[in-house]
C-alpha cells in the first residue's frame, strides 16, 4: 500500500518534503506617506497600518530594515488635487520627497513607487476625464512625466497601476530617452475592477466621485483576456508581471507563471487583509493561520513577490 502520511509524520520531516516554502525575500511592503507634518494615523479599515508624513516615517522604516523586508511601494498623498493630478510630477511632489528621504537614510532598502493618478486627481479615477470617461492616450502624455519625476527623484523601480492601453511601452520609451534605461517596470499587468479595494480607498483618499473603473479595470469573469494583458505587457519590455488581487486570482498568477518567463508578483489586496484582521478580532479564525495559508497559496499559484499589509507580521514571524 502506498503510504503517503509517511512522509507527514513528525514537524522534520514535513520541513524536509514541503514543496513551498514562505521568506521574507519574497515580501514588498506598502507604505502611505501622506504630504504635511506630525502625521501618524491608523487606517481604520485596516487595522495596524498607518498614514505617516515624512517627519514621522522613520519609525516604520527603522522596522522594515530591521526586519530584513527587502522593498517598499510607496503610495502618495498630496494636499493639493486638481483634474489631472499634475502634483504627480511635482518634483517636489511628496512621493519624489519620500523617495529621496528613503534613499539618503536607508540606501539600502530597495523603494518602488506607484505610478498613478487617482490619489491625484479631484476625481478619483486614474487618468484626465474626457466624456465622464478616462482619456487614454492623453493620460499617457501625463504618465510619462510622473515616471520621469519619480527616476530623477532616484527610486529603484516604478509600478504603474492605472491599467492604461500602452502604458508600458510609453514608460519604457520614455525612461529610456530620458537617461534611464536600467529602472526597471513592475507593470499592474492583470489588475481586476474589483471590490476587494475598499479599503484601499479609505487609506488614499482615492474613491471616484462618479462612476467607477471598470472601462479600464479588468472584468473578474475573463481570465484569457488576463493573459492577452499580460503579454501586451511583456512585448513592450516590463521587467516583472502582476496580478491584483491575488488571493481570488490564484488561478491566473498560475497561468503567468507557466506560460511567461518573467518573475510574477501579486498584490494581496487591503480588503484581503481587512478581512483576516476582522474575522481575527471577532474570535472566528486565527488570524496568523490564515494569513500564513493565504500567502503561501500565492507562492502554490506561482508568484515569486507578494505585495502585502502583512509583511512586517510575517517577517516577525518567520524570524521565531
Amino acid at each position: 500500500m502506498n503510504r503517503t502520511r509517511r512522509l507527514r509524520k513528525t514537524e522534520g520531516i514535513r520541513r524536509l518534503v514541503r514543496e513551498n516554502k514562505l521568506t521574507v525575500d519574497d515580501l514588498i511592503y506598502p507604505l502611505f506617506i501622506e504630504e504635511g507634518t506630525d502625521i501618524e494615523k491608523e487606517i481604520v479599515s485596516m487595522p495596524g497600518i498607518f498614514r505617516f508624513s515624512l517627519d514621522r516615517i522613520s519609525k516604520e522604516l527603522d522596522e522594515v530594515v530591521d526586519l530584513n523586508i527587502p522593498a517598499v511601494l510607496l503610495f502618495g498623498i498630496p494636499t493639493q488635487k486638481d483634474c489631472e493630478g499634475t502634483e504627480t510630477w511635482n518634483d517636489n511632489g511628496i512621493m519624489q520627497q519620500a523617495v529621496r528621504f528613503i534613499k539618503k537614510n536607508y540606501p539600502n532598502l530597495y523603494v518602488i513607487t506607484d505610478v498613478c493618478f487617482c490619489e491625484y486627481t479631484d476625481h478619483g479615477h486614474c487618468g484626465i476625464i474626457n466624456n465622464n470617461d478616462v482619456d487614454n492616450d492623453a493620460t499617457l502624455v501625463n504618465l510619462a512625466k510622473q515616471v520621469i519625476s519619480h527616476a530623477k527623484a532616484g527610486v529603484d523601480m516604478v509600478a504603474p497601476s492605472g491599467m492604461m492601453d500602452g502604458t508600458v511601452e510609453t514608460i519604457r520609451e520614455a525612461l529610456d530617452n530620458s537617461g534611464y534605461p536600467n529602472l526597471p517596470i513592475m507593470g499592474y499587468s492583470v489588475k481586476y475592477a474589483s471590490a476587494f479595494y475598499g479599503p484601499f480607498r479609505d487609506a488614499a483618499d482615492s474613491a471616484p466621485t462618479f462612476g467607477d473603473r471598470r472601462t479600464y479595470q479588468m472584468d473578474p469573469s475573463n481570465r484569457l483576456e488576463g493573459h492577452r494583458e499580460a503579454s501586451f505587457d511583456d512585448e513592450a519590455g516590463v521587467d516583472i508581471l502582476m496580478v491584483k488581487p491575488a488571493l481570488s486570482y490564484l488561478d491566473i498568477i498560475r497561468d503567468l507563471k507557466e506560460d511567461f518567463d518573467r518573475p510574477i508578483a501579486c498584490y494581496n489586496v487591503s480588503g484581503e487583509y481587512a478581512m483576516v484582521k476582522a474575522a481575527a478580532e471577532k474570535g472566528w479564525i486565527d488570524g496568523e493561520r490564515v494569513m500564513m495559508e493565504s500567502l503561501l497559496s500565492m507562492k502554490r499559484a506561482g508568484a515569486d513577490i507578494i505585495i502585502t499589509y502583512f509583511a512586517k507580521e510575517v517577517a516577525k514571524l518567520l524570524k521565531k
